[in-house]
């Protein structure tokens, strides 16, 4: 076989060559039999005469060597193509609009499936990712459904865990990379020795990290990504041992990664070992993740999640033994999950891209009938030819070959101009924000996509054939050869078909309508959410302190006193303030407190806030409304009064019947010591931290920023300017403070919630677009459909006119017809509507899945786009002559 294809391959590279030594063969045969027979005694004439009769005509010797090799389908191949490019080139309206149709249908489908194909599709690449998990845990008793793990989780479970061949912990950060003068913010990875050996993946230069260096002393390496390794060393192979300045410590490269290493979704350019002290992993810690630290594993060969999830159960059972917390976290709910790494990653934005690709695919079809229908139509035109040619002795499957080939040759053009619309569609999602999304900076249009759609395109094109190849084969020669003399219309199966697809047209635009409809009014109504504080006129930025230089909070404390002094009179500002974490940063961890007073009741378990220190004007920067009480200040920093502000969630959840001012509460799962209580001074309005769709009242807690001070802190600037307008001035002022600290991520608070957004803001958009597409096929389809009745019937209705019929009957029964097939869409569109919208009802926001006015407003856009496609030719019915119409043959 192989060698018959090696034959094959030479021929058709090397056609002349073949051709004309075929020749060259046959007339030498020829030559030499006519010879035979002249010394035979025959004269060369009759020689001759006998040779044509014994050996046959050169033409068929020919075609019958071609057919030995193989190559006689590829020229028949040839040929039909050459027929069928002629045919499209014929009718150039037809070809357009085809070709049109089927171009904008694919490359919305690519589009949609360059997303899916590299956030839910693709793996992970690492080796083996299959057997990559994570493990987090969850306490949803108390409000907090992800918590992460910690430190003592990771050296508990390390090598205690049969199911898995090896268990690491990591967490992402930014660091102060550079030295004095020169120093840049990056995203680094701080990881656990065994972090690349979990994942299969580890440095092509040097070493990973070891156990020794995971000590506060001890932990001063580096490992770079190949990225950093190239633009900040030149790719120098000498790298390893050379210094790297990370947060003002000089650390020593002891490893380079491979280009193709990336860990889901981070931008790590830095990865460093993370330390931690013995404290740090005592039983006391085993809870305080606070969705910081992440653990990932690698399952032992043939382990299954249920076998890790049922030895990670029961080694908490047994260490939650003797905890003396067992029974608060046992009534948070606390378990550990065992989940896939990949499919975690990327569950929040599951369902939105697989309802995404299911209205890709609806567009498709609508396109998809609507061509089919066309080409119906065309196919009706063409009824005598065909008849013509199949009494000519053209068979079945010759007929079918025609079709299949042509219609094939219109999906893989239309394929082809598809690849450049989905490309420029893959563009757009880069505007839109979608590299936002888990896994989206790896969408990319590349050869794997363009080889679906072209594959896709040829099955395409022999769907299509299908219905087309029926309609010529079913219809009888005889009534096809006089069908110019007939006034009949064409069979009830044919019109059922196009009325079917019309039908069904109605239907998919209706479901597309109705969607995108629910998706819009979802993104409204999340978008009409309060944060609870005024957005406009605010800008953040985030600053780290390093360690080495900023070793304790009255450093810390300092450095934030002095910005503020320093940021108030600039010009344009009205508030400056600094925070543990603002709103809409992406970071949601929470922690416990204790009310005095406060009994759990029996079903009841202790609940996890948001708490954040904060100092300056920080609630007059923000906007924060005040409920009562007063809002904390600089001299409560300042002083060594425990006091902190609640927001109303909190306080009406501790304080049902009472006012908050006064509570007494600790910061902590436990009462702690009487100096050691804060006490309520002021509650604000709620805000909203994870997100505008938040609907847990999670309660949030406001420290003096003197009781929270962290290495790292955002600052809030209330300004009269535009907000971006004052991100210079506010790195110099950071700059003059410490040369060394730059300001990171620097965005307004309207452009935080915006980018908050875009998991609902971009389906939205791409729904309402997939939904005029679909509307303006839907129309072509109704138009063409329509369009071919009256032409067929022009006979039928001047004959109808001559015996009286008024040109308002005419129209009428056309639009009855259209007000049929409109009225079978729209029910099935309804029930298709209802069921997409309980499909989609995960992604909404406080929409109904039936919504009246939603599905009320997709009847009337497509009811008028369709009647106005339906007007033009049932006035053009209207106005046929009856003269004209009986005069024609």
């Amino acid at each position: 076989m192989l060698k018959r294809f090696r034959s094959l391959f030479r021929v058709l590279t090397r056609r002349r060559e073949f051709e004309d030594g075929m020749t060259e063969e046959l007339s030498f045969h020829i030559e030499q039999y006519t010879d035979d027979l002249v010394r035979s005694g025959m004269s060369r004439e009759e020689a001759a005469r006998v040779t044509r009769r014994e050996l046959g005509s050169p033409i068929n010797i020919k075609a019958d060597c071609r057919q030995a090799f193989g190559i006689h389908l590829l020229d028949e191949l040839r040929r039909q193509l050459s027929y069928a490019i002629r045919l499209l080139r014929k009718s150039p309206g037809f070809t357009a609009t085809a070709l049109l149709t089927i171009a904008v249908c694919f490359g919305a489908n690519l589009t949609i499936f360059a997303v899916i194909d590299s956030v839910l599709l693709r793996p992970l690449p690492f080796p083996e990712p299959g057997r990559l998990t994570t493990i987090f845990n969850t306490y949803p008793k108390a409000g907090v459904e992800r918590d992460g793990s910690s430190l003592t989780n990771y050296y508990e479970r390390r090598g205690n865990v049969p199911a898995f061949t090896s268990l690491a912990i990591y967490r992402y950060g930014t660091e102060i990379v550079g030295e004095p003068g020169s120093t840049e913010r990056d995203q680094t990875m701080r990881v656990s020795p065994d972090f690349f050996s979990t994942l299969g993946l580890g440095p092509v230069i040097g070493r990973s990290f070891t156990e020794e260096e995971t000590t506060s002393e001890t932990d001063h390496v580096a490992i770079l990504s190949d990225t950093f390794w190239r633009q900040r060393y030149n790719a120098d192979s000498n790298v390893i041992g050379k210094q790297i300045r990370v947060n003002s410590v000089p650390r020593t490269v002891i490893g380079v990664l491979p280009p193709a290493f990336r860990f889901l979704s981070s931008d790590a350019q830095l990865f460093l070992p993370l330390a931690s002290r013995p404290e740090d992993r005592t039983p006391s810690q085993r809870h305080a993740g606070g969705n910081v630290i992440q653990m990932i594993a690698r399952l032992q060969p043939g382990a299954t999640l249920a076998q890790a999830q049922s030895e990670i159960d029961a080694q908490n059972a047994s260490l939650e033994a003797d905890d003396p917390q067992a029974k608060m976290i046992a009534d948070a709910g606390f378990r550990s999950l065992v989940v896939p790494l990949h499919a975690d990653h990327v569950v929040a934005i599951r369902l939105t891209l697989l309802l995404l690709q299911a209205g890709a695919m609806a567009l498709l079809l609508i396109g998809a009938v609507n061509l089919v229908n066309l080409l119906l139509v065309r196919a009706s035109g063409r009824v005598k030819e065909l008849a013509v040619r199949q009494a000519l002795g053209a068979g079945r499957g010759y007929v079918v070959s025609e079709v299949v080939v042509e219609t094939t040759l219109l999906t893989l053009v239309g394929g082809l101009l598809g690849l450049v619309i989905g490309a420029g569609g893959i563009h757009l999602l880069g505007m839109l924000g979608v590299d936002r999304l888990p896994l989206g900076s790896r969408i990319a249009f590349d050869g794997r996509l363009a080889l679906v759609a072209l594959l896709a395109a040829i099955i395409m094109g022999i769907v299509f054939a299908v219905p087309i190849a029926w309609f010529n084969l079913r219809r009888h020669l005889g009534n096809a050869l006089q069908s110019e003399s007939r006034s009949g219309t064409s069979g009830r199966a044919t019109q059922f078909l196009r009325h079917s697809f019309i039908v069904s047209q109605i239907a998919l635009a209706f479901m597309l309508l109705a969607g995108a409809g629910l998706l819009g009014l979802s993104l409204l109504r999340a978008m009409a959410v309060s944060p609870g504080f005024q957005s406009d006129h605010v800008l953040t930025g985030h600053i780290l302190l390093p360690w080495a230089d900023y070793p304790d909070g009255p450093s810390r404390l300092a450095f934030a006193e002095k910005l503020m002094d320093k940021v108030g009179p600039l010009p344009g500002v009205l508030y400056a303030g600094v925070v543990n974490n603002v709103p809409f940063s992406g970071k949601t961890g929470k922690s416990a407190a204790t009310v005095l007073g406060h009994i759990l009741r029996p079903s009841e378990s202790a609940r996890g806030h948001y708490s954040y220190g904060v100092g300056g004007d920080y609630f007059h920067a923000m906007g924060f409304s005040l409920r009562s009480g007063r809002f904390l200040t600089a001299d409560d920093s300042a002083g060594s009064t425990r006091v902190c502000v609640v927001d109303e969630d909190f306080a009406r959840y501790y304080w049902p019947n009472a006012s908050a001012i006064g509570g007494r509460l600790w910061d902590g799962s436990e009462v702690g010591k009487d100096n050691e209580a804060f006490t309520v001074v002021g509650v604000v309005g709620g805000v909203k931290q994870a997100g505008l769709t938040e609907d847990y009242a999670q309660g949030a807690i406001y420290y003096p920023y003197v009781f929270r001070i962290e290495d790292s802190f955002f600052v809030a600037v209330h300004t009269t300017l535009p907000p971006e307008s004052l991100g210079l001035a506010l790195q110099r002022v950071v700059r003059q403070i410490d040369p060394d600290i730059p300001v990171n991520d620097l965005r307004s608070m309207e452009t935080r919630i915006a980018d908050s957004l875009v998991a609902r803001r971009s389906p939205a958009l791409l729904a309402g677009l997939f939904s005029g597409i679909a509307l303006l096929l839907t129309a072509i389809g109704t138009y063409g459909v329509l369009s071919y009745a009256v032409a067929q019937r022009r006979r039928e209705i001047g004959l109808r006119m001559a015996l009286g019929a008024q040109p308002g009957h005419i129209r009428g029964q056309f639009l009855y017809l259209f007000l049929r097939l409109l009225a079978g869409g729209v029910l099935l569109g309804v029930i298709g509507a209802w069921l997409t919208s309980q499909a989609m009802q995960a992604v909404l926001f406080h929409v109904p899945p039936f919504n009246l006015a939603i599905l009320t407003s997709a009847l009337c856009i497509i009811a008028l786009v369709s009647l106005a496609a339906c007007l033009l030719p049932s006035s053009r019915a209207a106005r046929i002559s009856p003269m004209d119409a009986l005069a024609e043959e």
